[in-house]
């Protein structure tokens, strides 16, 4: 099959919708340390409660689950869960040497899931997106305010282990690659560089890329100063199927910067903002239908064609927010005119 074919017509015929929060669903098992080392890691010398990407490994009955859970909750598109699983990120656990398993094994799990379900009905086939974060250490910003020339990592640090990740969702069968939650347009570079690489050396066709910034607060830019047209304009070169903005926002606070994108993104636009903003205990109380009402309307207003959740939103989230968006066409591809002025 085809996939760019295949979820290009999909994306003409309607607004698909992407997962919810992993990391929220996870929390509602009450995971223990014991239950993230499992057997294999229980004499890991490090604290290992928290590293989620780990439970593919430890826990793969729980994320399958979790998988789908969303599935049947109507998403069209599903995220591995591989959020932090590169070597950078990993190196906090010891588990540098790891992170090409973990990602390997997350697309497997989330690939299983999804061909069970297009089985299922073969008119609404489910795509796997290999999940690749911002990364805990970034490219344009020093981590020592007494020294702004300083960084944590290189660029092709950041590329290398970024390249590992990629190699690892596309053994394991992922249908897309998202790039999500970039505060840090360099750190974004820096993964588009790597899949570029990666497809260019194993004479693969190259799988259709997503991208997902995040606007940090009411200033309207990213963490690492860009404007949303600079960010979009940063990254087209990529040319990616989507561009779009995650996390941070809840979908009120979302509303008028997915207004512009909708206005200069001249491939589709995806928004999947958080369950409104977190309570005084950092918890997410925006409810289902809130949240799906607001979506209902970008989509009326034809400003989205793919949907769903970042923190805090449940399969709850994404039936409600399915369901209001199924009877709406999607955002027709603008014709966006290529002059000087």
């Amino acid at each position: 099959m085809d996939i760019r074919k295949t979820i290009q017509e999909r994306l003409k015929e309607s607004i698909l919708v992407i997962d919810g929060a992993m990391g929220t669903m996870i929390q509602r098992h009450k995971l223990e340390e014991k239950d993230y080392r499992g057997e294999r890691f229980k004499d890991w010398p490090s604290d290992l409660k928290g590293n989620n990407d780990l439970l593919v490994l430890t826990q793969p009955a729980i994320i399958e689950g979790i998988h789908r859970e969303y599935l049947e909750a109507g998403a069209d598109i599903i995220e591995t869960n591989t959020f932090n699983a590169q070597q950078i990120s990993m190196a906090d656990y010891h588990m540098e040497a790891l992170a090409f398993e973990i990602n390997v094994a997350a697309a497997t799990l989330a690939k299983k899931a999804a061909t069970d379900y297009t089985a299922r009905n073969p008119d609404k086939p489910r795509f796997v997106a290999g999940a690749i974060g911002p990364m805990n250490k970034t490219l344009s910003l020093s981590p020592d305010v007494n020294n702004p020339g300083f960084r944590a990592v290189s660029f092709d640090e950041v590329a290398t282990a970024y390249y590992e990740q990629i190699k690892g969702l596309v053994e394991g069968g992922v249908d897309l690659l998202l790039i999500e939650t970039i505060f840090d347009t360099l750190n974004a570079k820096a993964a588009i560089y790597a899949i570029k690489k990666y497809f260019r050396d194993s004479h693969q066709p190259e799988l259709p890329i997503l991208i997902s910034g995040t606007i940090t607060d009411a200033s309207g830019r990213t963490l690492s100063g860009q404007t949303l047209e600079a960010f979009y304009v940063s990254v087209m070169h990529a040319r990616p199927l989507s561009i779009g903005l995650n996390c941070a926002l809840g979908a009120a606070e979302m509303r008028s910067h997915i207004e512009e994108l909708s206005q200069i993104a001249a491939c589709y636009t995806s928004a999947y903002p958080n369950a409104g903003l977190p309570n005084t205990m950092g918890e997410y109380d925006e409810q289902p239908e809130e949240t799906a009402h607001f979506i209902e309307e970008w989509a009326a207003n034809g400003w989205v064609n793919i949907v769903g959740g970042c923190c805090g939103t449940t399969p709850d989230h994404i039936r409600h927010i399915a369901q209001h968006v199924a009877v709406i066409g999607p955002r027709p591809l603008p014709v966006i005119e290529k002059e000087l002025v």
